[in-house]
């Protein structure tokens, strides 16, 4: 009798469940961002407390239990670690439509980035041990259309049921959806053997101990820049998501259905082709140049900062909408070709814990402080510029883009000499 997990069409199976639950992983950890206005004005926040509670509250326990989740991962089942994460974020988003208050809010968020810390990183080994190297980017890059078609949904399903009943709702809806998905992902998701879609890999691989990834980690340029430069693309990728729905009611005087409509169409049509172009890009580029992993990255990342600007300071949503829908996929064209170079640094037993310690840098950094450094610079400028102070914040926060490119275009030389050809 065959094994399901040896059958032709079983791989992609697995990547449409996990594609299906980082849709949910995304749109639990970014809901918050359509919700703002309708939130700021119940509770009695600031941008600040409410840049705090997208980025640091979800991320400062996300970042550092994803390394001891992701060893955890290698060494035991990465698929129950999955459903384990998916069903504990799941409940505390729903926990979050019951909050009274900031600091309530606070721990159900810190709740969130808990449950998350286990589910990206024994996801990208999975799907690295299902599929061979020359298929792995434009599988990753798969999965990674769960973050734009998580945030569209978010966008537009949150704000919808804001709408229509109240942001309380919109939370538990989406939170109990994912508890009732968990079981049914570990029923059909089966755990591959270590390495298994690499022909040079035994069944049967030593686990190594914590230190050694680090150590190996340690010595290799091209993760540190890439990390670094991660890191500084996400805190505007993931301040813009959070921030951009409450600048469009703002300083453009969109109700919430109607900035829900546009900031969702944004991220699935421009998202979702970024996402994907890069991992098939990577794919048939990489080949002969493992540089291109890092140089497709740091072209995109130059060609968003002006596009975003000339979007946030158009003078109507349509013009905004025209000039924001190719930035949307620029900015996470990043995603395939990067998560499989981190994924090609070290050997195969140890994928999970590498993929936990570039992303403890992007998440802590970009994830933590993207939302919080805008909703801060956002108070600060309002006594000058009143309700257009966020408009003001973002345009700052672009400049974080510049860094990334750079940081990504020293990584290129670095990364030919670090690569690790399917081991």
């Amino acid at each position: 009798m065959t094994d399901r997990t040896t059958r032709a069409g079983y791989p992609r199976l697995v990547l449409a469940m996990l594609l299906l639950v980082y849709t949910f992983n995304f749109l639990d950890r970014q809901i918050l961002g359509i919700l703002v206005q309708p939130i700021k004005a119940e509770l009695g926040l600031t941008d600040t407390q409410l840049g705090a509670l997208g980025g640091i509250a979800f991320a400062l326990l996300y970042s550092t239990l994803a390394i001891p989740l992701a060893l955890l991962a290698d060494r035991t089942s990465r698929t129950w670690v999955v459903t384990i994460s998916l069903a504990v974020w799941s409940g505390f988003t729903a926990l979050c439509g019951v909050a009274t208050g900031f600091w309530s809010l606070f721990l159900f968020r810190l709740g969130v980035g808990v449950g998350e810390a286990g589910g990206v990183a024994p996801s990208y080994a999975i799907i690295a041990d299902y599929f061979p190297p020359e298929r792995r980017a434009r599988a990753l890059a798969i999965y990674s259309l769960g973050i734009p078609i998580g945030l569209g949904a978010g966008a537009l399903l949150g704000g919808y049921i804001a709408a229509t009943i109240n942001w309380r709702w919109a939370f538990i809806v989406v939170g109990l959806a994912g508890v009732v998905i968990a079981p049914i992902f570990r029923l059909v998701v089966r755990e591959p053997r270590h390495g298994g879609a690499d022909p040079r890999v035994v069944a049967a691989v030593e686990r190594a101990p914590v230190s050694a990834v680090f150590a190996i980690l340690a010595r290799k340029p091209s993760f540190w820049l890439m990390a670094f430069a991660a890191a500084f693309s996400s805190m505007c990728g993931y301040g813009l998501a959070f921030w951009v729905p409450s600048l469009f009611i703002r300083s453009f005087g969109m109700d919430l259905i109607g900035v829900s409509q546009f900031v969702g169409t944004l991220l699935l049509i421009g998202g979702t082709l970024g996402v994907f172009a890069g991992g098939w890009l990577a794919d048939r580029l990489g080949g002969g140049d493992r540089g291109v992993y890092a140089k497709l990255p740091a072209v995109a990342w130059l060609i968003t900062l002006p596009l975003f600007a000339a979007g946030f300071w158009s003078s109507s949503p349509v013009a905004a909408w025209l000039f924001l829908l190719i930035p949307n996929g620029l900015n996470i064209l990043w995603l395939g070709p990067v998560t499989t170079a981190v994924q090609n640094l070290v050997p195969a037993h140890m994928r999970a814990t590498a993929s936990a310690s570039f992303l403890f840098i992007n998440n802590l950094l970009g994830l933590g402080l993207g939302s919080w450094v805008m909703g801060a610079m956002s108070d600060g400028m309002a006594q000058r510029f009143g309700e257009e102070s966020l408009r003001y914040s973002l345009m700052a926060a672009l400049s974080f883009y510049l860094v990334a490119a750079v940081l990504m275009l020293l990584a290129v030389r670095p990364l030919r000499r670090d690569w690790i050809d399917a081991v």
